[in-house]
């Protein structure tokens, strides 16, 4: 691997060799280590975005790392013309605590969502159902399935056409979902809790209506938990805090704890709407990111998801605080668990931007809120250094 001496040469060869896609920050990373990562600068930073709700047990977990290397030293790919332990012991662990009866493993959320997609259509065309209704706000990744299923005008723009037989309805409008859904009605697919549409929960009356209306049309609910999902409210689902059941579940991101992986839960009645064949990955389920994945979920039964509660908790009091000290500028505090948003009465960046000079990293959505996606160990030390940096820079 080349040596860099800054993190100013980094930035300069990625400029010259790589797709100008990210905005990324001008930090080139070192090393990292709990919840703090260090750049080729030597600056530390305290990271309150964790890979985007990835690296759900911070950084260099030791029995994450022990994990990874045995299974690395096993075998790394086998593909899936093979059993292989990993992924069965996950499926398993998925199976108990969530209630599913089969899973499906990717590489990625937007894949997972492709492959959900697909066994909703497939379970609805022998029905007469083929349209999939989904929500303003919501993202559920950069493929063609999932584009088609969000606004996101910068994601889409110039990218068509997209899926025919879909339809974005504005978000917790019970009205709305009323005039759409018809019997060709297959699925409707949502976050219960968004995350990049700035951290806002689905209304109950909302989930109820939608509810009411399955009952009625006889349509599938896919649950978009890639971000919400693995613990990261306190509950293993950002469902869990209602009073539902999802046909179908998409996950990723916080599962394989830093390693790229996926999955798709399926209700009992959707269990062989497949046959061989129908579907498949030939990196979907490595072993080494199940190895991982085994980990998260024994550490977050084994006190993480409690700690990321309580933790949350804690910091939602800090944050009501810095509300009532600042409401010219703070708006709402949202969310739940280590999953939160700061909306402001103005573009969000400016502070993402100030917080980063404090050395501690945040990141913007929905243009105004600051979104908040600590590792799920972080501690009360951690969220008072979080509120002292916030609030110095809500002094100006």
């Amino acid at each position: 691997m080349k040596i860099t001496t800054s993190s100013q040469e980094v930035i300069e060869r990625e400029q010259q060799s790589m797709f100008q896609v990210y905005r990324r920050l001008p930090i080139a990373v070192e090393y990292a280590s709990g919840c703090r990562i260090t750049s080729v600068d030597g600056d530390t930073y305290l990271d309150f975005l964790s890979g985007i709700a990835v690296s759900a047990l911070g950084y260099g977990h030791p029995r994450l790392i022990d994990a990874i290397t045995r299974q690395a030293k096993a075998f790394m790919h086998l593909s899936n013309v093979f059993y292989q332990e990993p992924q069965v012991e996950l499926a398993e662990l998925l199976v108990q605590h969530t209630g599913y009866a089969r899973v499906f493993f990717s590489n990625s959320g937007a894949e997972a969502m492709e492959g959900a997609i697909k066994l909703a259509r497939r379970w609805g065309n022998a029905r007469g159902k083929t349209e999939i209704l989904a929500f303003s706000g919501g993202f559920h990744g950069r493929t063609y399935g999932a584009l088609s299923i969000m606004a996101k005008p910068l994601y889409k723009d110039g990218m068509e056409p997209f899926l025919p037989q879909t339809a974005i309805l504005p978000f917790n409008n019970s009205e709305a979902l009323r005039n759409a859904v018809t019997k060709q009605t297959c699925a409707v697919v949502l976050e219960f809790l968004q995350g990049e549409g700035g951290i806002v929960f689905a209304d109950p009356d909302f989930v109820n209506t939608m509810l009411e209306l399955q009952e009625e049309f006889g349509f599938l609910i896919i649950a978009d938990e890639v971000q919400a999902g693995a613990g990261r409210t306190g509950k293993f689902f950002g469902f869990d805090h209602f009073l539902v059941k999802p046909d179908i579940v998409t996950m990723a991101k916080g599962i394989g704890g830093g390693l790229p992986l996926g999955a798709i839960l399926a209700a009992q009645h959707l269990e062989n709407v497949w046959d061989k064949g129908m579907h498949g990955t030939t990196f979907g389920g490595n072993p080494v990111a199940c190895a991982a994945g085994i980990v998260v979920m024994r550490e977050l039964y084994g006190g993480v998801m409690r700690n990321a509660h309580e933790v949350g908790c804690y910091l939602r009091e800090n944050l009501s605080v810095l509300q009532q000290q600042f409401p010219q500028i703070i708006e709402e505090v949202r969310g739940c668990g280590l999953m939160a948003g700061v909306k402001l009465s103005s573009p969000a960046a400016p502070y993402v931007e100030a917080l980063m000079k404090r050395f501690v990293i945040a990141n913007a959505t929905a243009d105004t809120v600051i979104r908040l996606l600590p590792p799920l160990i972080a501690t009360r030390k951690d969220v008072d250094e979080f509120t002292a940096a916030m609030q110095d820079c809500l002094k100006g």
